[in-house]
C-alpha cells in the first residue's frame, strides 16, 4: 500500500497525516472464496462516530468491494473492476482500490491500466494532500 500511495514509512504511520478505517474491527474468518464479509450494520453504526473525530479528512481509500458499496452505494459500477476503472468519477474525495494483496496478481495483470492510469492518480492525489 505505501508504494502505490507514493509514501515513506515514516509517512505512512504518522497517524496524524493517515489513518486506517476498517469495515469491521473483527476478522470474520476464511469462506469458500477469500475473507468472508464484515459484520452487517458495523460500519453504518461505528464510521460516522469515528469520522466525526477525524474532521480534515481529504481523501478516503475505498479499497475492495465491501468498502465501495458502503460508501459509494448506487453510484458503484456494476463490478469491482469497473468501479475501480472510473475512479475519476469519485475523485476528489474518494478513490476505489482493489485490495493491495499480493493474490490480486492476477488481476493486475489482466488490468494493466491500474498501474498505468489509477495508481499516478492515486499517488499524485497523496502527494497533493500531503503537501499541503
Amino acid at each position: 500500500m505505501r508504494d502505490w500511495l507514493g509514501v515513506s514509512d515514516a509517512e505512512f504511520y504518522d497517524s496524524e497525516r493517515i489513518s486506517l478505517l476498517p469495515m469491521d474491527f473483527y476478522y470474520p474468518g476464511r469462506g469458500r472464496s477469500g475473507d468472508l464479509p464484515p459484520r452487517r450494520g458495523f460500519a453504518a453504526t461505528w464510521h460516522p462516530q469515528l469520522l466525526a473525530l477525524m474532521p480534515e479528512v481529504q481523501l478516503t481509500l475505498l479499497i475492495g468491494e465491501y468498502a465501495q458499496s458502503h460508501y459509494l452505494g448506487s453510484t458503484a459500477k456494476r463490478t469491482l473492476t469497473e468501479t475501480v476503472r472510473a475512479f475519476g468519477d469519485y475523485l476528489p474525495s474518494m478513490i476505489p482500490l482493489v485490495h493491495p494483496s499480493p493474490l490480486n496478481f492476477r488481476w493486475q495483470a489482466k488490468n494493466p491500466w491500474f498501474a498505468e492510469d489509477v495508481l499516478p492518480a492515486l499517488g499524485m492525489e497523496v502527494r497533493r494532500i500531503l503537501q499541503a
